[in-house]
């Protein structure tokens, strides 16, 4: 490819940047119709058609692929590689995805020694907000001889990492940026292999099969508010409906719309043919468990994503089977995941003192 068209391909590629991820669109149109005018036949009136099915992905674009993160435009702080709102609002998304990150937490909390300093409400906040962003933050409160003597919470979904090292700052409602002093704020993360500002969740794999499972929900909820079908063409090729007939038909129709709204039609067409009025349907709704089984699968995935064992993410066992005893299974799970994350949350402790140190205990694994 010559020099020139390269130029060129550069300028008509555009990019969007929403939530904090660059998303492609130059092979996009947002409003096309990807409608087709056939060749205009006087006898038959227009008629066009439209091409369907192309595969259409919940987020267009690579919302994982980042290579770390970027000052802000305003160059004071760093933007997060993932945007947190949208990791908020996937709490709601499904019936598994924010429960079972509160369980989690509650899990955590289980056990947990606070102290005058740290108090439980303080880390049941820093714990939720580790589970979700993979990032909490602690605010450190000190006398006039430097030690610690309260700890207070903050909100990780408002916290940016500042452009000086060690200083962080906090967006308030207005998107001003309130800044701390250095050595104010812990900062407890993951480790991202990608960058080392921020901590990234590992959920993220499972965001699809999380939306997905929402889709499913919500397409079976239009389904039955639908009066339970997926919808029809009402075709009619008759030469002997009026323009009033075609009217009547048409409020019929609509009349006939909405749960409950089940009615009978009669149709009377002098002189009709046997085909002069078809009814096609649009979607396909032959497997009545298609639905059952998107759903099904989607959960498995947001199961698996979240390490939590299917008997204590309140899942029903299929068939004739079950999962056991489930007082064996609660200490493996506490075991292999949660205590990882308590001595995460433990390390806050490098910066109190002494005498207002935290910790947890085990109960399940110690007996």
């Amino acid at each position: 490819m010559s020099r020139k068209n390269t130029r060129r391909g550069r300028k008509n590629k555009q990019t969007v940047n929403t939530s904090n991820t660059e998303y492609d669109t130059n092979n996009t149109d947002c409003n096309s119709d990807n409608t087709e005018q056939l060749p205009h036949n006087p006898e038959m009136g227009d008629v066009s058609a439209f091409t369907f099915g192309d595969p259409e992905p919940v987020l267009d674009g690579h919302f994982n692929d980042y290579a770390g993160v970027f000052l802000d435009h305003n160059g004071e702080y760093y933007q997060p590689p993932v945007s947190l709102q949208g990791l908020a609002r996937l709490l709601r998304a499904n019936a598994y995805h924010g429960p079972i990150l509160e369980f989690k937490t509650n899990v955590v909390m289980r056990g947990f020694e606070g102290s005058e300093v740290l108090k439980r409400r303080v880390m049941y906040a820093a714990a939720t907000d580790y589970n979700v962003f993979l990032n909490c933050y602690f605010q450190r409160i000190r006398n006039g001889f430097g030690e610690t003597v309260d700890v207070r919470h903050l909100p990780a979904i408002n916290m940016r990492k500042l452009k000086e090292p060690g200083r962080y700052g906090m967006l308030n409602r207005r998107g001003q940026l309130i800044k701390f002093r250095l050595g104010e704020v812990v900062h407890i993360k993951n480790y991202d292999v990608n960058q080392t500002i921020y901590g990234v969740p590992w959920y993220l794999g499972a965001i699809q099969s999380m939306l997905l499972n929402e889709d499913a929900t919500l397409f079976r909820r239009k389904y039955y508010l639908n009066g339970a079908h997926v919808g029809y063409i009402f075709y009619s090729s008759s030469a002997g409906l009026s323009g009033d007939d075609q009217k009547s038909i048409k409020q019929a129709i609509k009349g006939s719309r909405g749960l409950g709204n089940f009615r009978n039609m009669f149709l009377h067409i002098p002189n009709g043919r046997e085909k002069d009025i078809q009814i096609l349907p649009v979607g396909d709704f032959s497997t009545k468990d298609e639905l059952e089984k998107i759903k099904n699968i989607s959960r498995d995935d947001i199961i698996a994503a979240h390490r939590q064992p299917a008997a204590l993410a309140a899942v029903l066992p299929s068939g004739n089977s079950n999962f056991g005893d489930i007082s064996k299974v609660d200490p493996i799970y506490e075991k292999n995941e949660i205590i990882p994350i308590r001595e995460q949350l433990e390390t806050i402790n490098d910066w109190l003192p002494e005498w207002g140190r935290v910790s947890f205990s085990s109960p399940l694994l110690e007996s």
